[in-house]
């Protein structure tokens, strides 16, 4: 980057931040709820789970197809009563959760989402659950009792986002020191770092490198 420059990248300034990812705010793409018939197997999957669960039109917040991919979003408290009729239920059969992730929106007020990929092994299909806490409340129950997969997918978004998982069998940090201070994917969490040697060269953290202006 030469000095004459007067911000850092992504057009960050008045920070000794010279990554710009400090600044970087991404404006989520707007989602519209989808509408009926959504068209191929994605009705029998929606058809076949409101059939099955009872509890249906108080769990599901919306319905979202985008990219050819079918996702539920689910009411926070209602997320494990709906991973286990998507396994049990003959005509869903999602016997596979193959990740547990999450997302800071930290522009919304429920900043935290949660992320289910699950597969049905048998009618070869993948669906998306997500749900959306507060950070000031950021509890869910788990969902290990009905995929134990994501024991360990569940801890990592714990550590990373500061999500609670209640009812898991061991909540400790995973990627973390147990005693560290805060969540490092949260999006307001500082860049600062240790400085780091490198061919008798010293790095600084990124909050504290030279900032051109």
């Amino acid at each position: 980057m030469s000095a004459t420059q007067p911000e850092g990248l992504f057009g960050v300034t008045g920070t000794g931040d010279t990554s710009g990812m400090g600044g970087l705010v991404r404006k989520r793409p707007v989602q519209l709820d989808a509408q009926r018939p959504y068209g191929g197997w994605y009705d029998e999957v929606v058809d076949a789970l409101e059939e099955a669960y009872p509890g249906f039109s108080d769990a599901i917040e919306r319905v979202v197809i985008d990219r050819g991919e079918l996702t539920l979003h689910i009411v926070p408290a209602k997320i494990a009563e709906v991973c286990q009729i998507l396994r049990d239920d003959l005509s869903l059969r999602y016997e596979l959760c193959s990740s547990v992730s999450g997302v800071d929106y930290i522009a919304e007020e429920r900043r935290l989402h949660v992320v289910y990929h699950l597969t049905s092994m048998t009618y070869r299909r993948r669906i998306r659950l997500e749900c959306a806490v507060t950070a000031a409340d950021p509890h869910l129950p788990s969902v290990t009792t009905v995929y134990p997969t994501a024991d360990w997918q569940e801890r990592e978004a714990y550590d990373m986002f500061g999500v609670i998982f209640d009812g898991h069998p061991n909540l400790t940090r995973i990627l973390m020191p147990d005693d560290w201070d805060g969540h490092p994917q949260r999006k307001d969490y500082p860049l600062g770092g240790v400085p780091v040697e490198y061919k008798g060269a010293e790095i600084p953290p990124p909050d504290s490198r030279r900032a051109y202006r």
